[in-house]
């Protein structure tokens, strides 16, 4: 279990210090702290906003780089905030926050997704939700100004994302959209509706002059290439991984295991139905009513149940769960675009982690053999498991640390959690093992679309470069997802360059640290718990941290892949 007795340094306080700048920076860190303050406040998402961050990052990279190390702990610290800070000046420097505009995680979605954090049960609740509304305009209003900043500069994103986005922001903005259905709600206390409509409608104001201002202005001198190039994709890639990866070497080997997948699943199908495809098998389990759920209590329900079953079980046995962390709560997202995600706890575990569902409009029903991994992967042994154990451990990760989330790292652990669920025996069924690698196939098959579209690689089957086009029907061939979801997974990539592959990537990673620390422990069982032990105990790391610390903590001067 960890050891509590670890007194926090200097390097501990200089990191919190400048976690309570980033929170000053990022009001909306409150929020997903679960820390009170700054509840009606947002990030200035104007040039001025963008270049008080990059000043602040200049300040403290200056002091990081010459502050003293006490121990091994202090030594991850110091080496994540370098690797961090140095990444937020380059991407400074590059331009990167004047075409922050993508389908999924740039401010256009962020503005509005606190809103799903912030508490809503006392009336002191709904006020700040009313004062955030009411904010809404100026937070809108700078990323605008932002992104005219890049339109004057020359560095504008993609006309696809810009397209996709304003469609959004018209949906949000609309007289029943998510802002109207906000105010509106039920549970809203009636001393302030009236805040609460105006706060929402300033809001869809505000959504509708920024969808206003991505058709009319952006649109019409945004690229219509969707490619990024080598240099904007290694910077993001690095990023989103920890470490420099060999960008022509990760392709290759991405048609590899897409190729490996294909194979694996063919021969699963088999099993599920004798002789059948992947789509007869798909069909044959579609068409099973004891594998499907129907509403979402039902899915609720049944994702709960799975969850607490696994966590009992692997609690017991290959894992260390503190009773805090023992609990993982399984939501019905309030938003409707199909996305599946976890939210971490507070620090104190009063608001626990959550697994979220945003199920689309009109879909009601839901095949459990298909979603039972995502379970392992949102829940334990993935994301819950490795967040929520990095919250416990105070003692050695200070307030940055345990905020600290690297893709590569923590979605690399949840697609290795998946494959350790399977090797552990949870998905022996045919079908639910067929789930699994459907889920794996369509990881695998985005480190080709990615990285071939945004490097202008060659198309596997030699009929010239990767361009956006080719990216929806290759997905479309080796996924079994409806045609809309896909489309908006591969828009997805289009404008989060590297932020897909780290997914496949990062498991590839995990399983070379794995198999390295294992063989050169002896290579039982126990050497595999103490390997997830130790791992999971530093904290959401880049990959090269993270192998630093584990050879550090091998006491070998070079094992494999961990040197």
């Amino acid at each position: 279990m960890i050891d509590a007795s670890r007194t926090p340094t200097p390097l501990d306080a200089l990191a919190e210090e400048w976690l309570g700048e980033l929170m000053d920076l990022n009001p909306e860190l409150h929020v997903s702290r679960g820390i009170p303050g700054r509840e009606g406040d947002y990030t200035d998402f104007s040039p001025d906003g963008a270049q008080a961050h990059a000043d602040a990052v200049r300040r403290m990279l200056a002091r990081v780089r010459t502050a003293d190390v006490a121990d091994a702990t202090d030594m991850i610290t110091r080496d994540e905030l370098v690797r961090t800070l140095e990444l937020e000046v380059e991407r400074y420097d590059a331009g990167e926050w004047t075409r922050d505009l993508n389908v999924i995680a740039s401010p256009a979605q962020s503005i509005r997704d606190v809103f799903d954090l912030m508490p809503n049960e006392s009336e002191t609740d709904w006020a700040h939700i009313a004062a955030r509304l009411a904010n809404v305009p100026d937070a809108v209003g700078g990323y605008v100004e932002s992104l005219r900043a890049g339109m004057a500069a020359g560095t504008v994103p993609a006309v696809r994302q810009a397209r996709e986005v304003a469609g959004q922001a018209r949906a949000h903005a609309a007289a029943d959209g998510f802002f109207a259905r906000l105010a509106a709600s039920p549970s809203a206390p009636e001393s302030l509706r009236g805040d609460l409509e105006r706060g929402a409608q300033a809001a869809a104001a505000a959504y509708e002059a920024l969808a206003l201002f991505l058709s009319a202005e952006l649109t019409p001198v945004a690229p219509t290439t969707d490619g990024v190039g080598r240099e904007r994709y290694a910077l993001a890639s690095r990023g989103f991984v920890g470490v420099e990866i060999d960008l022509d070497e990760t392709y290759a080997w991405g048609l590899e295991e897409l190729a490996r997948m294909v194979a694996e699943q063919e021969a699963v199908a088999d099993r599920v139905f004798p002789g059948a495809s992947v789509a007869e098998a798909v069909a044959y389990l579609e068409a099973d009513e004891s594998r499907r759920l129907h509403g979402t209590d039902a899915l609720r329900e049944w994702m709960q149940a799975a969850s607490d079953r696994v966590v009992r079980e692997l609690g017991a046995t290959h894992f260390d769960i503190p009773e805090p962390v023992r609990t993982l709560e399984c939501m019905i997202a309030p938003t409707h675009d199909g996305g599946i995600y976890y939210t971490g706890p507070t620090d104190d575990f009063s608001r626990p982690g959550r697994m979220w569902w945003a199920v689309p409009e009109g879909v009601t029903e839901f095949d459990t053999w298909r979603e039972l991994t995502t379970v392992y992967h949102e829940g334990v042994p993935g994301h819950h498991l490795q967040v929520g154990l990095a919250t416990y451990n105070s003692a050695h990760l200070n307030g940055w640390r345990r905020l600290s989330w690297n893709s590569g790292h923590g979605e690399g652990w949840a697609l290795y959690a998946e494959r350790l669920m399977a090797d552990l025996g949870y998905l022996d069924d045919p079908a639910d093992r067929l789930g699994m690698l459907d889920g794996q196939r369509l990881r695998a098959a985005r480190v080709v679309v990615d990285l071939g579209v945004h490097l202008g690689l060659p198309k596997p089957d030699g009929s010239g470069p990767w361009t956006g086009d080719d990216a929806l029907p290759f997905m479309l061939q080796h996924v079994n997802m409806d045609e809309a979801f896909t489309r908006f997974e591969v828009d997805r990539y289009l404008g989060w360059p590297g932020q897909a592959p780290s997914y496949k990537v990062g498991q590839r990673l995990w399983e070379q640290l794995r198999d390295d620390w294992v063989g050169a422990n002896g290579g039982d069982e126990a050497d595999l718990k103490e390997f997830h032990r130790r791992a999971l105990s530093i904290g959401s790391v880049g990959f090269g941290t993270l192998r630093r610390s584990l050879r550090d903590q091998l006491g070998a001067p070079a094992v494999g892949r961990l040197s």
